[in-house]
């Protein structure tokens, strides 16, 4: 990093007076939104940042005290008479709801830093919360078998009470937070150390983010704002780092993000070990590269942490999940339609010369080649096992009862053979030969992403076939299609939509026309 020599700072000789110049017309070329946003940084506005903390306090003690009062009110509603004997079960299974309410709502996540100011995301954590509790409840009186001493209209009482009440105080605790973050109550006052490509980043960043409770002060680099580079973001460059020091000891900052490039080790370290002995926050803005993948999660390798930049997909115990269905639907699948498949063997071998079954090199997971199971539907003597052309509309390689085949996708069914084999799945993107072209270009060379298909394993029916992408894809906005509906299933992944795949599929394969 091109760093400025100790007599370019303020108040050493004529360089200092230069800067000086220098740092006020570029303090006087900020813009006004942004000017007024770093003038509350210095105190325009009421601050106190740890008044957040608090509220967040209070929600978790009116939620967890709401819990044991909405039981009692429930009780005395619901209730023409409570025996004496029945009053201390009922106040212990209200305070028992209270303590396992509140370590539920911790676990859930529902005091973290995004839902303080989203209604929505509070009350989607919340009803998780409490409908756990109320599970647990339920799951408590069965085992100890006290079930039957409660009342049925007092527990559901307290159930929708309980749950509406701890929706009311959410929204109120959140509208009350909001309020007080437009006013800049909670904001902590953040200096930016380096004025360069990476500084800028970051404040664009800062300034776009609706959820942070931060005021930018304004940059501060120990480089002549000349030698600096052209900014997006005009916060005002108030001067080095000995300035910054300065303004710390004065309380108008409150936390300190450095941003250096990574690479100048030495720089970062200087300059850390001077902020080290102010009472102040100090952090590392990540390096410019990191800003392309900002929304990826970060986990603990050890002690080390690293950004995790892409997941395997259907990774884990999904994919036992998903491996255990395939081997119970497939074998049930085959079991059932041995009579189908005997009788279309036999057709295939009495309607033209040849073998019963037709295999080709087909690309599946991690582009590994696996040879697919097909029934035979064209003349032996004009079947491609390499360099294939996609059948059309009237194709005459196509024999009469494949054209029947090809029609119903049954020349598709022996792919159930490598569906148990562990080669394909039930569901998934449809396996594709290496040669197979869109118009007149490979696959791989129309998409150059077109192998994220291949990140799970090849299925005889998948989430493009259903929403009619299936057929000959003569063009490349086919292609695009099937393979922007294969990334959305990757993605989206679940048992239930592979069901909703396999319920559609049959009604599909009638409607359809575009298989030949």
């Amino acid at each position: 990093m091109d760093v400025a020599a100790r007599d370019d700072r303020p108040g050493t000789g004529s360089g200092g007076s230069d800067r000086n110049a220098l740092l006020q017309e570029t303090t006087a070329r900020a813009d006004t939104p942004v000017s007024a946003h770093a003038a509350a940084a210095h105190g325009g506005a009421s601050r106190s940042p740890v008044l957040l903390d608090v509220g967040i306090l209070l929600l978790r003690g009116l939620e967890m005290i709401s819990v044991a009062v909405t039981a009692w009110i429930s009780a005395a509603v619901a209730l023409d008479y409570m025996p004496a004997g029945l009053a201390r079960a009922y106040s212990n299974a209200a305070l028992i709801a209270c303590l396992f309410y509140a370590a539920l709502a911790e676990v859930t996540g529902c005091y973290d830093i995004d839902t303080r100011f989203s209604v929505r995301t509070g009350w989607a954590r919340v009803m998780t919360a409490w409908l756990s509790t109320g599970m647990f409840l339920m799951t408590l009186g069965f085992l100890l078998k006290v079930s039957g001493d409660f009342s049925r209209g007092w527990a559901l009482a307290w159930f929708a009470m309980g749950g509406c009440v701890l929706l009311a105080i959410r929204a109120g605790g959140t509208a009350w937070m909001r309020r007080l973050k437009k006013r800049g109550v909670f904001n902590h006052r953040v200096a930016i150390f380096g004025a360069g490509s990476q500084g800028d980043r970051l404040a664009k960043y800062i300034l776009g983010n609706e959820k942070l409770t931060i005021d930018l002060v304004g940059f501060f680099d120990d480089r002549l704002p000349e030698r600096l580079p052209d900014r997006e973001v005009l916060l005002p460059l108030y001067g080095n780092l000995g300035d910054l020091i300065g303004r710390i000891r004065e309380g108008l900052v409150d936390q300190v993000i450095v941003a250096l490039p990574w690479s100048a080790e030495k720089r970062l370290q200087e300059v850390v070990a001077e902020l080290a002995i102010t009472p102040v926050r100090i952090r590392l803005a990540p390096d410019l590269a990191t800003f392309a993948f900002s929304q990826r999660p970060v986990v603990l390798l050890g002690d080390l942490p690293v950004m995790t930049l892409f997941e395997r997909p259907i990774s884990g115990f999904d994919q036992i999940i998903k491996r255990i269905e395939d081997i119970v639907v497939g074998a049930l699948a085959t079991i059932l339609l041995s009579p189908l498949l005997l009788v279309v063997a036999i057709a295939v071998k009495l309607d033209s010369p040849g073998p019963v079954f037709f295999r080709q090199e087909r690309e599946g997971f991690n582009n590994q080649r696996f040879r697919i199971w097909k029934f035979r539907s064209m003349r032996s003597d004009r079947c491609e096992p390499d360099g294939i052309t996609q059948a059309r509309k009237d194709d005459d390689r196509i024999t009469r009862v494949g054209r029947i085949l090809r029609r119903t996708s049954i020349d598709e069914l022996p792919q159930l053979f490598n569906v148990l084999a562990g080669e394909m799945s039930l569901v998934g993107p449809r396996p594709h030969a290496p040669s197979t072209k869109a118009g007149d270009r490979l696959f791989s060379d129309v998409v150059s992403h077109y192998a994220a298909r291949h990140k799970v394993k090849p299925g005889m029916t998948g989430w493009a076939q259903v929403h009619g992408w299936r057929g000959e894809t003569d063009t490349e906005e086919k292609l695009l299609k099937r393979l922007e509906h294969d990334l959305y299933y990757i993605e989206n992944w679940s048992v239930l939509l592979d069901v909703y795949i396999l319920s559609r599929t049959a009604i599909t394969l009638v409607l359809q026309k575009t298989a030949y």
